[in-house]
């Protein structure tokens, strides 16, 4: 059974840094990495995309984070980094991992969420 496990949320003030990662685990050596990335939900919101990265290293960003927030990942390790950096109160969110593998065909899973909270 394949597992995203998030850690590096946390209580950060308007203009801090923090750094998320997420592992995953339970892929085997037959499930390849086709993507990860981290959306994010505000209380009463819809999930929403923040970054990705693919297994070829190509990213992409929501424009609300785009200069402030950098991904990469590992693929040897099969982990992925958020970088976040320059951050606001209307960055508060819960933050989920998304990883796609599978062998000719993807499926996607799911981390339990980190919360990140960006107040004075």
């Amino acid at each position: 059974q394949v597992q995203l496990v998030e850690s590096g949320g946390g209580l950060v003030q308007p203009g801090g840094s923090l750094r998320l990662s997420c592992a995953a685990s339970g892929t085997g050596t037959a499930f390849r990495l086709y993507a990860m990335g981290w959306y994010r939900q505000a209380p009463g919101k819809q999930r929403d995309l923040v970054a990705t990265i693919t297994g070829g290293g190509t990213t992409n960003y929501a424009d609300s984070v785009k200069g402030r927030f950098t991904i990469s990942g590992d693929n040897a390790k099969k982990t992925v980094y958020l970088q976040m950096n320059s951050l606001k109160p209307e960055d508060t969110a819960v933050y989920y991992c998304n990883g796609r593998f599978g062998t000719t065909v993807s499926y996607n899973y799911w981390g339990q969420g980190t919360q990140v909270t960006v107040s004075s």
